[in-house]
């Protein structure tokens, strides 16, 4: 009788750590999903740089230090970078570009170029998908997080070695309060 009970609460513990294992393969898929469809996007804004920091320098020659930040962030290889490099690395390159894009204002020949005008669009609607897949991106990288973290299913994810993900988190400079000039 207690051989059955025994080997009766066996199998539970293992179908339960079956269901738990799988729940969190399925939950670390659907963070690499996330993390690649924003990925697109970044890697869109990734290969727009040159053509702003072109279009601008021909503008704007003493703001060399500005310009320069953005060509050595863009020089790294983005392929061969990890997830946590590319969350790092375009939330630097954001408080880059929002400086660039600040000295259009500065400079109104630029502000009034037609290529300026054109890329600047273009990087508008790239931010705003990059502003979408990001909310994808850490709505599951959240429900990830607190799988691991929650009990009973942190003690599976420590056997297997899950660990939490980092979210995709808005810069410094995208916090601050926009100034509004009229």
């Amino acid at each position: 009788m207690w051989l059955y009970i025994l080997i009766g609460v066996i199998v539970i513990i293992l179908v339960l750590l079956f269901v738990t294992y799988n729940s969190f393969a399925n939950l670390n898929n659907k963070v690499k999903e996330a993390f690649s469809t924003m990925d697109v996007y970044l890697k869109k804004r990734w290969d727009l740089i040159p053509n702003i920091v072109e279009t601008v320098k021909g503008y704007v020659k003493h703001e060399e230090n500005v310009l320069k930040e953005v060509v050595s962030l863009r020089n790294s290889v983005y392929d061969d970078m990890t997830t946590n490099e590319k969350i790092k690395t375009n939330e630097t390159l954001s408080k880059s570009i929002s400086k660039i894009m600040a000295l259009s204002e500065e400079y109104p020949v630029l502000k009034a170029s037609e290529n300026f005008i054109n890329l600047s669009n273009q990087l508008s609607k790239v931010e705003d998908d990059i502003a979408n897949a990001r909310k994808y991106y850490n709505g599951t990288v959240r429900i990830f997080n607190n799988k691991v973290e929650m009990f009973p299913s942190n003690i599976v994810a420590k056997i297997f070695g899950y660990k939490t993900k980092d979210m995709f988190e808005a810069s410094e400079a995208e916090r601050e309060n926009v100034k509004v000039e009229l």
